[in-house]
């Protein structure tokens, strides 16, 4: 009688972990997810819209190895505090305000920024106000450039420039379930790999009372983002962090020009496009782990 070889199972104390904590920034409850050596190479990884640090649940195992990963909830996302919009104003600079206070409770003082959709314009005024602070800047469709806004965004920038109520109104089809889970699946090739829950989660926490509101303020100040976008590339044209734009090219928001677009202030930036869509994590996690691996330590 034959007897099969044994299977070599890895070892579960290959696999970091990554925790899950909260800490109070100004009497606002901040959640993060964190992994890897305390005295590793930080990256701030900042997520966007519906979503939460939860997109990064993937990604952050695969890199926390070489460096340490926080990835903190943006107020009224995820599982960060939701302020009254009486008492918090939801804006960019609000937001950026506070992920900024946050850098300095948890101790972070020189960091890698990973930004997504919102993340980017909110990692961007971190970057303007500490630009000896941030080592380097990976944008996965983090849009930067007017040349990045796909048509989707016409609704929002009707909005933009007649703030009326019936243009409010219309942009809450963008909150449904049905939307939500069409952000993660469009231009994926085999849907199979997305996991039904990230777009559920969103949508779930799009319920808490007020926070379609909370969106739709948000919706409405991302043009101060827009206007922003000559100084954000003026930062990248001075200071010329060392850039890795890598991009689901068929995000049916942020086009692949928007991450051409780097190297017009930043000559060195490398552009990597990648066939998914907008949350490119989903099916990608792998292969952007090693971009940025090979990226960052060759940068820093």
């Amino acid at each position: 009688m034959t007897h099969a070889a044994p299977i070599n199972e890895p070892s579960l104390a290959t696999i970091p972990e990554v925790t899950h904590r909260s800490v109070d920034v100004d009497g606002l409850r901040v959640f993060y997810r964190e992994a890897g050596p305390a005295d590793a190479p930080v990256i701030l990884l900042l997520h966007g819209f519906p979503t939460s640090s939860h997109m990064f649940r993937r990604l952050m195992p695969l890199l926390a190895g070489s460096f340490r990963l926080v990835a903190p909830d943006l107020p009224g996302f995820g599982f960060t505090d939701q302020p009254s919009r009486d008492t918090f104003a939801y804006t960019f600079d609000n937001l950026a305000r506070t992920i900024e206070r946050f850098t300095a409770v948890v101790g972070l003082t020189r960091y890698a920024l990973y930004v997504f959709d919102y993340g980017a314009p909110v990692g961007f005024r971190l970057a303007m106000a500490q630009p000896k602070g941030v080592t380097a800047i990976i944008s996965q469709n983090g849009n930067a450039y007017a040349e990045g806004l796909s048509d989707a965004w016409d609704p929002i920038q009707r909005y933009w420039r007649e703030p009326t109520a019936a243009h409010r109104e219309a942009l809450r089809s963008l909150l449904t379930l049905e939307a939500t889970r069409w952000q993660y699946v469009h231009g994926v090739p085999d849907e199979s790999l997305v996991a039904p829950e990230t777009w559920t989660l969103d949508w779930a926490l799009l319920q808490r009372p007020d926070n379609d509101e909370i969106q739709l303020d948000l919706f409405r100040d991302y043009a101060k983002n827009v206007a922003l976008y000559p100084a954000f590339q003026a930062h990248l044209a001075i200071h010329r962090p060392p850039t890795l734009a890598i991009w689901g090219r068929n995000d049916p928001f942020f086009l692949p020009a928007g991450a051409e677009a780097y190297r017009l202030h930043n000559p060195g930036a490398e552009v990597r496009l990648l066939d998914t869509g907008h949350f490119a994590l989903e099916t990608h996690a792998v292969e952007i782990a090693g971009a940025i691996r090979t990226f960052l330590s060759r940068s820093l």
